[in-house]
């Protein structure tokens, strides 16, 4: 019982210090990780060396992964090819079912580029849709968050998934974590749509809510600004033929061997590795560069990838630490034993990352240190095996979306952009995020029945 209330006091102190205290989840995970060392009693001698071999281990595998990632996921947001994307989308379904339209746009550019971004950057297309198709910004905004929202917490390469994936050991089989996470990402946007018409009739009443009319407007303003938009090919090549490569990959990989072990299982094994594949990405972005001075402009967009690429490398290292420690400990043992005995199994990393999500607003954080917390006990709950660990993966994805509420940056980004008051922000968009993150759980669950 002691290694429970250990575990209860190190995660309190998680929370208190990221929410309450606003003190950094990169220092807050290292100081839970020397914390918990010390609570159960590592040697002393062993306990430096057991957090910085979990820091580096961890970044060994993932950490060029999240750093190409997020400067291809900066290319795009800076070429225009977020307004490409949703423009090809758009022209795909029509002015037929406008919140779906919403919902898909979001789904597909939050795999490269970051939900709070991503709504910054479509909010005068989506406000403009509404004004144009007559239908409530209410409505639209609730559903381009939702679309964002899927994606960004189920679909590497996005740092959260890839980081939780790595902490489970799947580093080298990201291709079956997309497959199953576009599925349930899916099927999570669905679910925030179809909440998102159940205000087709709301208009928002928040502060400025009148301006929105403006917004025609402000969208060709924001097509202009881009100057000429790249093609459908540019926008979609950079993060696309790399998902496809990483896919291609894992089948090849199949014990089964589906393509054979000849000259087309080496070709695809080595462009599958998600360093090559996003090697590739990489490449392919530079097509979409518009200055002249391209070796410039490169080095420009790299810089920015890495400034935001730095804090999510520091707080998923800081996140193996914490779970190198925790392996360390018996209390995976103990708890795979007793959980086990509960027969919560799949349920276990869903509540545990809610919880965190809930108490401290950062879906990242959630993923990290959840996935840090539950790798040690997955052979005791029965999730060991590699569908079983891209099922915690899942699990934890869902969890990690419930609920998005006042602590989180994209509750607010959503707020004030969409002009809505607190109140009906909490009943638009924070009980979307609780409907998305319990039908995503509940599909983990049905896919667990089938599949472990």
């Amino acid at each position: 019982m002691n290694l429970v209330l250990i575990l209860i006091g190190v995660i309190t102190f998680i929370v208190l210090a990221t929410s309450r205290f606003k003190l950094h989840p990169f220092l807050t995970l290292i100081l839970a990780a020397f914390i918990a060392a010390f609570a159960y009693g590592l040697p002393s001698s062993t306990i430096a060396k057991t957090i910085t071999s979990g820091f580096g281990g961890i970044l060994g595998y993932i950490g060029l992964v999240i750093v190409l990632g997020t400067i291809i996921g900066t290319i795009l947001e800076k070429s225009g090819a977020a307004i490409t994307m949703a423009n090809c989308v758009i022209k795909l379904l029509g002015k037929r079912f406008p919140t779906l339209t919403m919902s898909l746009i979001g789904y597909l550019v939050s795999i490269p580029v970051f939900c709070d971004s991503g709504f910054v950057i479509l909010n005068s297309l989506k406000q403009s849709m509404a004004n144009r198709m007559k239908v409530s910004s209410v409505s639209m905004s609730v559903a381009l968050a939702t679309g964002l929202y899927a994606t960004h917490t189920f679909v590497p390469p996005t740092p959260g998934p890839i980081a939780a994936a790595g902490n489970l050991g799947l580093e080298s089989n990201l291709g079956l974590v997309i497959l199953v996470g576009v599925f349930v990402a899916a099927v999570a946007a669905l679910a925030g749509m179809l909440w998102a018409n159940r205000f087709a009739n709301a208009e928002p009443d928040g502060e400025g809510a009148d301006e929105l009319k403006t917004q025609n407007e402000d969208y060709e303003a924001l097509k202009q600004s881009y100057g000429e938009l790249p093609s459908p090919f540019k926008a979609f090549a950079p993060i696309f033929v790399p998902i496809l490569l990483i896919c291609f990959g894992s089948i090849a990989a199949f014990p089964s061997a589906p393509l054979g072990k000849e000259t087309l299982y080496d070709v695809l094994v080595f462009l599958g590795q998600p360093v090559n594949a996003l090697l590739i990405g990489l490449f392919l972005s530079l097509l979409l560069l518009k200055s002249n001075k391209k070796i410039e402009e490169f080095s420009e967009r790299i810089s920015q990838g890495l400034v935001v690429a730095a804090p999510i490398l520091l707080i998923t290292g800081a996140g193996g630490a914490f779970g190198a420690v925790l392996k360390a400990t018996p209390i995976g043992d103990f708890l795979g034993t007793s959980l086990s005995a509960l027969g919560i199994g799949i349920f276990m990393p869903f509540i545990v990352a809610a919880a965190l999500k809930s108490a401290q607003g950062s879906s990242t954080v959630a993923l990290v240190a959840t996935s840090a917390l539950v790798a040690p006990m997955l052979g005791d709950i029965g999730l060991a095996s590699e569908m079983g660990r891209v099922l915690t993966v899942m699990a934890i994805g869902a969890g990690a979306m419930t609920v998005s509420h006042a602590n989180d940056s994209f509750f607010w980004v959503v707020t004030q952009f969409s002009r809505m008051s607190v109140p009906q922000a909490y009943k638009a968009q924070t009980m979307a995020t609780l409907i998305q993150g319990i039908t995503a759980m509940c599909l983990v669950y049905i896919l667990s029945l089938f599949l472990l």
